[in-house]
Order: C-alpha cells, then sequence, then structure tokens
C-alpha cells in the first residue's frame, strides 16, 4: 500500500518564511523574495508533499502560493481564524514563527483541508480591485467623520483629500466595469446577475471577484461558505437560537445591502420577507433569510445561465 507524502505547513511573514514538515521535525526558514521562492520551490519538488498550509496573511503569502502552486503540487490558504481555533484545542498557547508553521503542519496533517484551483488571472485582477475598493470606501469614511469636527485649514485639506478619494473610487468602478466588459465569460455572468432586482453593480462586482464558486455548489454548500446559513448552538438540555456567522464578510455585506433593496423592489424576496415577517419572525432574522434565498436564486441562475424572472429557480 502506498504511503501518503508528508505534509508541509509554512508560516508567511514580510520578511521570511518557516517551513515545517511533518511526520518529522524538519524546519527551515527561506527569505520571502524572488531568491528565497525558488529555494523553496525545489526543496518542496525534492519532498513531494502531499498538502502545503499556509494562512492568508493580507498578501504577503500571494507570491508563495503562487510559486508553490507552478510546481504543480496542492497549495491552500487557510483561515487564520481556524489554525487558531485548532492551536487552542491541541493546547499550544504560545506563539513564534517557528511554532506556527508547526502548527500549520500539524493543522494539515490532522484536518487535511481540500485543495482550490487558484484563480485565474482576471479573477485575481478583479479581487484586487474590490480590495482596493473597499480599502477606498473606508478612507473616505473615515474623512468625512473628521470633517464634522475639523476646523480652520484642516477642514479644508480634508475636503481636498475626500474630493481626491472620490475620484479614485470612480476610477477603480470604471475600471473593475471595464474588466467586466472586457471578457465574455464575465460579461455574461454580470448581466445574468444584475438581472435581479435588487442586484446592482457593486453587488455583482462583489459575488464575480470574491465568489467563484458562485453555480458551482448546491444551495447547502453556498450559503455555508457565505455565512448565511443557521448554525446550531445545542447542548445537552440548552437550545439555543440558529445564528448565522463566518464565510466571506465582503460577500455577505453586499448580499445585506442588495437584500434590504430587494425586500421593497423584488416581487420574491418582498412577498417572502412579508411572509416572515408576518409570521412573527424579527425583522432582522427575517432580512437574514431573505439574504440566502438572494444568494440561492443567484447561484442557481449562474449554474443554469438563465436569467431573472418572477417565477423562482430549483
Amino acid at each position: 500500500m502506498t504511503q501518503p507524502g508528508p505534509v508541509v505547513g509554512i508560516d508567511v511573514a514580510k520578511a521570511e518564511l518557516v517551513v515545517a514538515v511533518r511526520p518529522g521535525d524538519a524546519r527551515w526558514c527561506v527569505p520571502n523574495d524572488a531568491l528565497g521562492l525558488e529555494r523553496l520551490r525545489a526543496r518542496l519538488q525534492q519532498l513531494a508533499p502531499a498538502l502545503v498550509v499556509l494562512e492568508a496573511t493580507g498578501g504577503y503569502e500571494r507570491a508563495a502560493v503562487a510559486a508553490i502552486a507552478a510546481t504543480q503540487l496542492p497549495v491552500v490558504v487557510v483561515n487564520p481564524r481556524q489554525v487558531r481555533d485548532f492551536a487552542r484545542a491541541t493546547g499550544q498557547l504560545a506563539k513564534t514563527d517557528r511554532i506556527d508553521a508547526d502548527t500549520l503542519a500539524l493543522f494539515a496533517e490532522r484536518v487535511r483541508p481540500t485543495p482550490r484551483p487558484l484563480p485565474d488571472a482576471v479573477s485575481a485582477a478583479l479581487e484586487a480591485l474590490l480590495l482596493r475598493r473597499r480599502q477606498l470606501v473606508g478612507m473616505l469614511g473615515a474623512e468625512r467623520n473628521r470633517l464634522e469636527h475639523a476646523v480652520g485649514p484642516v477642514r479644508q485639506d480634508i475636503r481636498q483629500h475626500i474630493r481626491w478619494l472620490e475620484r479614485r473610487l470612480a476610477k477603480v468602478d470604471q475600471d473593475l466595469d471595464d474588466r467586466i466588459q472586457r471578457s465574455p465569460i464575465w460579461r455574461a455572468k454580470d448581466n445574468l446577475l444584475r438581472s435581479v432586482p435588487g442586484v446592482g453593480p457593486i453587488v455583482s462586482r462583489t459575488l464575480l471577484g470574491e465568489l467563484p464558486e458562485l453555480g458551482q455548489l448546491n444551495r447547502k454548500r453556498i450559503a455555508a461558505l457565505v455565512g448565511v446559513a443557521p448554525l446550531a448552538r445545542d447542548s445537552g438540555t440548552l437550545r439555543g437560537k440558529r445564528i448565522v456567522w463566518g464565510g466571506r464578510a465582503p460577500v455577505r455585506a453586499a448580499l445585506y445591502m442588495s437584500a434590504l433593496v430587494a425586500a421593497h423592489h423584488n416581487p420574491v424576496i418582498r412577498a417572502f420577507y412579508r411572509r416572515l415577517v408576518a409570521a412573527g419572525k424579527p425583522k432582522k432574522v427575517a432580512l437574514t433569510a431573505c439574504m440566502r434565498k438572494l444568494l440561492t436564486i443567484l447561484n442557481a441562475m449562474l449554474r443554469t445561465e438563465t436569467k431573472w424572472s418572477h417565477r423562482e429557480i430549483a
């Protein structure tokens, strides 16, 4: 019987990568630069691991992931919270780069997360633009809050900065539209999504860039992936409320705004929302259910390549 290969955990920092291998206690460091990535690739090719696991670190991991994927090795980027919870569950409370790499290797060995294909160049560019848009919106909000209490020359400086941020935001929105329109596949998906009352350009861009699995999973899996599936909180005789949590926050935020609009202007979602409220559901619970229903409809539309109609898509 063929034994599975070793697994690798890589702790990513701006300056270096700390690599740990299980089984065994092999461990080494390389700089997080072009030369270091070449050394990493060479050693991993010799090792031929069954799985390589890294944490998402705000972008510092991207070059390493691309380098590893280029060698055709299975690589997974995991949510840091999952790894922290796993570390606490195993009694590992200390935190250093070396310990983090060991924990990631143990996580790879015990949990065996499923590798996913890396996004193509168009998807990666769209995701980067969406991230930049969120950053600009955040800076605009902060500057507008400061403007309320600013006086004298500072007030004028903030106004100038707000105008500059608004121009940059408009430029990013234009870049997003241009990239979508240049790709027939993206353009077709965008047209399908935006045919739904309540789904505007920002929601469509967010779904295309942040949720490439849309249209490829069943309704339960896509709801869990986004974080709009109710999760049980029961233990013994205690019966708690079902809550939603986790998932992809940017997608969930976009769906929330879309559901707010759809609850008033989309006939299917509006009827569903009113039925839940009439049955005594709190409005927030009803709105969350609308988010999940809207996501289910969008998922089915992309899967079947069917435009919006008042009849629900199975």
